[in-house]
């Protein structure tokens, strides 16, 4: 599944269509996680004015210079969605699998998605799906703080753990369940989890209440990093993810616990071992992350 650092970078990747107008809608496949519109057509003469990213939904502003009028379209990538930037040659071919190309004049932005279980619908106002809330509110509203933003420090997640200033009891869940939890931090899907837990030297099943100031501290410096680091390699990018300008990702390439179960650790030899948390595999090193 694509997680935050591969939105990201399919942000970032879409950047050179700011400024240029919709001239064309084409929908091949209307049936996603939810139908999409059936009026993308009447963003046709509109301008993508702005780009912007939460958690792991892409808004795409767009406004209209006639009528000075403004709409925004809500992406969610699902588990094997892309959004593609291709040059447009004599014709307009949609390959396998393509749903929706968008045009802006001699280049087509292809939602590429094999699973179909993406979301694209308007952001506000929409009645597509059952819920008397627009998009952007049922969608976005629970999520919590964004990894990368000064919100999320380790006074943040130590005070939730510890329900500071609450009644209730501090959180036993395993730490990796936790930092998963987009209603605490979005973005840190799997892999990151898997992979700052290991740099941070704390068992993935461990109850987080039991984590001292000191180590949820370098807990969140590592979430930090590491998502950091996957943005400026953009992203993992496993089996069917593409990065906007058709373009792949190099961080998986430098992976020291996600996907290595049964391999030495890099630290200490020890062989990388796999549990079950959360329905997730989390792979680990018993010796350099004690339970």
């Amino acid at each position: 599944m694509p997680e935050l650092p591969e939105v990201e970078t399919t942000k970032k990747s879409l950047e050179p269509l700011l400024g240029h107008v919709m001239t064309s809608v084409h929908v091949y496949q209307p049936k996603l996680r939810y139908m999409m519109p059936n009026d993308l057509d009447g963003l046709v003469g509109f301008c993508l004015e702005k780009l912007e990213r939460r958690a792991k939904y892409l808004l795409l502003h767009f406004y209209h210079e006639a009528d000075n009028s403004r709409k925004a379209l809500m992406v969610h990538l699902g588990m094997s969605g892309s959004l593609q930037q291709h040059p447009i040659n004599d014709e307009l071919e949609p390959r396998k699998h393509d749903h929706l190309i968008m045009c802006f004049g001699d280049i087509a932005l292809h939602y590429h998605d094999p699973r179909r279980f993406g979301i694209i619908l308007w952001a506000d106002n929409d009645d597509h799906i059952d819920d008397k809330d627009s998009a952007r509110d049922r969608f976005l509203n629970h999520l919590g703080v964004e990894p990368l933003d000064e919100t999320f420090n380790a006074v943040y997640l130590y005070g939730h753990i510890q329900r500071c200033g609450k009644k209730s009891k501090p959180i036993t869940k395993p730490i990796k369940t936790l930092i998963m939890d987009q209603a605490v931090v979005v973005g840190v899907g799997n892999i990151y989890a898997a992979e700052s837990l290991f740099l941070s030297g704390i068992h993935p099943a461990k109850p987080a209440n039991q984590l001292n100031e000191i180590q949820i501290e370098q807990l969140v410096t590592h979430i930090k990093n590491i998502l950091a680091k996957a943005i400026e390699k953009g992203g993992s990018t496993l089996r069917d993810f593409t990065v906007g300008n058709g373009k792949t990702g190099y961080f998986q390439q430098t992976l020291l616990a996600y996907g290595n179960h049964g391999k030495p650790c890099t630290v200490c030899g020890t062989i990388l071992e796999n549990q079950k948390i959360g329905g997730r595999a989390s792979v680990y090193c018993p010796h350099c992350q004690p339970i």
